[in-house]
């Protein structure tokens, strides 16, 4: 599954690279982004801010309804479930990335491993959308089984488009666009680093604007 990942353009290079509108003017977000963090997607022909995730809300011990958490992840195989079926059917976007990062290694000195489709400086990752109560509109990415560059990290990875592919994802039938949701058999660079997966604060959140 996907939990980090970096996206360096700004929201004019987005557009122009997608040849959408920019509504994401002014946008504020950071190069790295986590769960609950907000970042750019194309929906509708229009690179817009969303939040990362789909708000789940969650009973505690007594019933209390805990603060929501995010979902960042759509399985390949649960994408007709009632959690998913609507925005699977109606809102399907792209997910602008860099390249996105895996946790390696012992539990509890994990470190980061970055992917991305070689010779690309951005690639599109398949996404959904909806608005919500919690957080506005938020939008999750889509997963199938991992590449075997990356198999031995992680047992699925997240669904690259390519540009040919994105009208068919995006306003193409349920049939079409299941079809696109497959393991990529594109090049990945792999990129394994000795910074921690987990090293307490999260940085500030910098606009890229």
């Amino acid at each position: 599954m996907c939990n980090l990942y970096r996206m360096t353009k700004n929201a004019d290079e987005v557009a122009k690279w997608f040849a959408a509108l920019n509504e994401a003017a002014g946008a504020n977000f950071g190069a790295e982004v986590y769960p609950g963090y907000p970042g750019l997607v194309v929906a509708e022909g229009r690179v817009r801010q969303m939040n990362w995730g789909f708000p789940v809300v969650l009973k505690g011990k007594k019933g209390q309804s805990l603060k929501p958490k995010p979902v960042t992840n759509a399985r390949d195989d649960k994408l007709t479930t009632a959690f998913w079926r609507d925005s699977f059917a109606k809102r399907r976007c792209l997910i602008p990335v860099t390249k996105w990062a895996e946790p390696e290694g012992k539990a509890g000195a994990m470190t980061r491993t970055w992917y991305r489709l070689g010779g690309h400086e951005m690639f599109a990752v398949a996404g959904l959308w909806r608005p919500t109560a919690e957080w506005g509109d938020a939008y999750t990415m889509v997963m199938a089984d991992a590449c075997a560059a990356m198999f031995d990290v992680h047992d699925r990875m997240p669904v690259i488009l390519t540009a040919d592919q994105y009208e068919q994802w995006q306003h193409g039938s349920e049939d079409e666009a299941m079809a696109l949701v497959r393991t990529c058999d594109l090049e990945l660079a792999v990129e394994r680093t000795d910074a921690l997966w987990v090293s307490g604060e999260r940085p500030a959140q910098t606009s890229l604007l």
